[in-house]
């Protein structure tokens, strides 16, 4: 009731800024902030709604809103790893970024790189992973250069052993390629396709069906076909063994649509490398029944000579049986 009576407060047409300043100051908005770790969903919804208003109307107090919400968030990866209402404040970020004048001020960019990309790293990523890469993609959709460094922290935060949060990577990495400009995909392909091929070939089935789903996206798709001389060497291999080895029908279905569709973008190219992978096979082939071989060697060695300190042991034993009888 109280937040409801204070948003009528801020939204009539009687609302003077310039009055109420006295009151609504830094130490207010600090205040506010905090309560935003309350536990209760619709107490940090009417909170959200109440800063956004703040926000829009106190021109003054803006940088220093923004500055406390960096703040928390440095607090919530460095030190407590908990604050309730993340999600909240990054969808009010959502509105601020899209918002920001061109060219991005320095600190703008500072604060993407060295607060939104780390918050990828957190626990409980889940709970506002959708509000959080929807400010990535902001920023990206105002600077386009800022595509590459976001790209590669992404991949420099890479979860290793959290499935579930390599699909929301993934998600992530699809909206970002759907606003990406074409020379700046060329920037990041190779680092970029490497982690998906990777993907691809994960024995999560999730995991590996989320990374085969950028193959569904026109957008994606022209970008793979323009740069195919490079993407395809990369994926080709991991692609070729998944449709021969893997375990789930589903993913080997859709490895063949998806090789079908890099056959059609260059059949040359995918000749060449069919048969490089083919002959690469046999060597690996060739090179194994070798180490076999040697292995299979080395133990009839092992055996000779275990065998013949067997008898040197042996005669020794009765050559000196035989000098105690004389």
């Amino acid at each position: 009731l109280v937040y409801e009576f204070f948003l009528r407060f801020l939204e009539s047409p009687d609302f003077q800024p310039s009055i109420a300043k006295r009151y609504i100051d830094q130490k207010f908005v600090q205040q506010l902030l905090e309560l935003f770790d309350s536990e209760d969903p619709r107490e940090r919804d009417f909170l959200k709604t109440v800063l956004h208003r703040i926000y829009g109307k106190f021109l003054g107090l803006r940088a220093f809103i923004r500055k406390q919400i960096n703040n928390i968030f440095l607090r919530f990866i460095y030190e407590t790893e908990h604050f309730n209402g993340v999600a909240e404040l990054l969808e009010i970020l959502g509105s601020i970024i899209n918002g920001f004048a061109l060219p991005l001020k320095a600190e703008h960019k500072q604060f993407l790189m060295k607060v939104l990309i780390p918050m990828h790293t957190a626990k409980g990523l889940a709970l506002f992973h959708a509000q959080l890469a929807y400010c990535v993609v902001q920023f990206l959709e105002k600077d386009t250069t800022l595509t590459e460094p976001v790209i590669r922290g992404l991949l420099k935060f890479w979860p290793k052993t959290c499935s579930q949060k390599e699909v929301m990577f993934l998600g992530e990495i699809e909206e970002i390629l759907d606003v990406i400009e074409p020379t700046q995909f060329k920037k990041i392909e190779e680092p970029l396709f490497k982690q998906i091929s990777k993907c691809v070939s994960s024995s999560h089935f999730q995991v590996a069906e989320r990374a085969l789903y950028f193959w569904n996206n026109e957008y994606i798709l022209s970008l793979i076909e323009e740069n195919i001389d490079k993407i395809l060497p990369i994926m080709f291999g991991s692609l070729y063994k998944i449709s021969k080895e893997h375990w789930n029908p589903t993913i080997v279905a859709l490895v063949y649509n998806v090789l079908k569709t890099l056959m059609e973008m260059d059949g040359k190219l995918f000749d060449e490398l069919t048969s490089s992978y083919k002959a690469e096979r046999q060597r690996e082939k060739k090179k194994e029944l070798e180490r076999e071989e040697l292995w299979r060697k080395l133990e009839e060695l092992k055996l000779k000579k275990a065998m013949a300190e067997k008898q040197h042991s042996t005669h020794n034993v009765l050559n000196a049986h035989n000098t105690s009888a004389k």
